[in-house]
């Protein structure tokens, strides 16, 4: 980076160039990644996030991945950074919801770039791994403590040196099913971290410390741009209080109707997101860290600003986020989590947009399917063992102008579904239905967006675990439309619970229909 003005600040198009070229460093990192990984989930669902981090832990740049990963990345690195004394040469891996991860399948390897002896920035990935050592295929079980969902990575260091810690590795592979499949994994997430710090290293130019300055400087005025725009933003909305309650369908140990409270403070453009009355941490799974729930909150303020926002530290300085210790939205060790990652969050989402219909009832749309609609399924047969994981997509919301989509993935996740001829061919598995789910989406003067059906036949005998939401309470409307549809499970036809786990037998059949969007206003007589 060259000094193109007397006091070295860019003008407008040297910022616009730095930015893509941060931003693009992430997005080849997550090429090398899915290029290199061996399991179907990273390298043909794309499970995974990669970003860009400067020297404190404060976000400069993320590809446009998982926002449930990079939201909650960008919420703790901060408190990451601080509490390791970093080397050059190494990565760091986690996993631990409660020091830095979200749920224990997502592993996250954070490596620091040197240049000239200090710590220039960091490059980060997370993926999900389908296997973490739990006893239940797929890793995500109907787990009651941290310790029941798998192997649990404090920050410990994998690569020291720049070889991996074989001792360490090897420990983490001794608890898993597949051990060349989860080795492939991880040398592939390390693998992008590596072209994530020789590309971060060639931006920032030469080694030395007037470079490291001038990459700094570069930050900050990237910073300073996103905050401007995001205040603007954020100004926009009228300043007052604002709340909304949305409730989880249950934790799958016998809890139902499980609160999400949202009560949001906008003043002059700063906003104070507080979830004081929702309900307490609860035996299931469904609890979450309160870095996943600032991730939700996150992404619904970020859908509020202008698409060329950067999405990085600046752009969310003026949002707070609180939530009540030992509550559902900032659990305590050792309560289990795997299911708050992936549910709770996009509850969190439609909490959030249901208070912010308050402020601005012009811009927020119906509520979404509101699920992951995660599929876990395998078996640990020693001499065969396999996991599977899939999330499904469903109905988008409708909004003032527009239709919902239909069978698409929705707000906090972002991946792809298992193409059939991976999962035929990796697994004893036969895929009888895959088909939109016609009719399911609210009516309305825009229609929400439909869900859809996938229908498996187990070719073997396996287990499976369900972990689903909107089963209970359907996705609301807006505007005096009609709510979605609410999902559905099934076994052989017969209706199972929104988390569920069993065994399956050959022939049998699991179904999983979700829910549709929200429609929005009311729907003409024509209709």
């Amino acid at each position: 980076m060259n000094k193109h003005s007397a006091d070295g600040r860019a003008d407008a198009i040297e910022l616009a160039i730095f930015a893509s070229r941060i931003t693009a460093v992430c997005e080849e990192m997550g090429a090398r990644l899915a290029q290199a990984a061996f399991s179907p989930n990273i390298r043909d669902r794309l499970d995974y996030s990669c970003a860009v981090f400067d020297a404190r832990g404060r976000l400069c740049a993320q590809a446009a991945h998982i926002p449930v990963h990079l939201g909650s990345m960008a919420y703790a690195m901060a408190d990451i950074v601080a509490a390791r004394d970093w080397r050059p040469g190494e990565m760091i891996a986690l996993n631990d919801p409660y020091l830095g991860g979200t749920h224990l399948p997502d592993v996250t390897l954070i490596a620091p770039l040197f240049v000239a002896d200090r710590v220039a920035g960091f490059v980060a990935n997370r993926a999900h791994h389908a296997d973490i050592g739990a006893d239940s295929p797929g890793s995500m079980p109907l787990s009651k403590t941290l310790d029941e969902e798998g192997l649990v990575i404090a920050p410990v260091a994998l690569v020291e040196n720049e070889q991996i810690v074989a001792s360490v590795l090897d420990s983490w592979l001794a608890r898993l099913r597949n051990p060349p499949v989860a080795r492939g994994d991880f040398s592939a997430q390390i693998g992008a971290n590596r072209i994530g710090l020789t590309r971060l290293s060639a931006l920032i130019g030469d080694a030395d410390e007037a470079a490291v300055d001038r990459f700094e400087q570069r930050l900050a005025e990237y910073n300073d741009y996103a905050r401007e725009l995001a205040a603007s933003a954020l100004r926009e909305l009228p300043d007052g209080r604002y709340e909304f309650t949305d409730l989880l369908d249950d934790d799958g140990q016998g809890n139902e109707d499980l609160a999400i409270a949202c009560r949001i403070d906008i003043d002059g453009g700063r906003v104070a997101v507080d979830f004081a009355g929702s309900s307490e941490q609860v035996a299931g799974n469904v609890n979450c860290p309160l870095s996943v729930t600032a991730a939700g909150v996150l992404y619904a303020f970020r859908c509020l600003m202008p698409d060329q926002v950067p999405a990085c530290a600046g752009a969310f300085e003026d949002i707070e986020v609180s939530a009540p210790k030992g509550s559902l939205l900032n659990a305590e060790h050792p309560h289990a989590v795997a299911a708050g990652n992936v549910e709770t969050s996009q509850r969190v989402v439609d909490a959030v947009l249901g208070a912010l219909a308050g402020a601005a009832p012009e811009r927020i749309p119906a509520a979404s399917h509101g699920s992951m609609n995660n599929v876990a399924l395998g078996s640990h047969d020693a001499q065969a063992p396999w996991d599977y994981y899939e999330t499904m997509g469903g109905g988008l919301g409708a909004g003032p102008e527009r239709a919902g989509a239909s069978a698409v993935q929705a707000h906090m996740t972002n991946t792809l579904n298992t193409p059939i001829e991976v999962l035929e061919r990796h697994f004893p598995l036969r895929m009888r239905r895959y088909a939109i789910r016609r009719g399911s989406g609210g009516a309305g003067a825009h229609r929400g967006g439909d869900g859809l059906i996938r229908e498996i036949e187990f070719r073997r005998e396996a287990r499976y675990t369900v972990l689903t939401e909107r089963r209970r309470h359907a996705p609301w409307a807006r505007a005096d439309g009609e709510a979605g549809m609410r999902g559905e499970n099934r076994l052989d036809g017969q209706r199972i619970g929104p988390k569920c786990s069993g065994v399956a037998h050959v022939g049998q059949r699991l179904t999983i229909a979700s829910a549709g969007g929200g429609g929005y206003g009311a729907a003409s007589a024509e209709d």
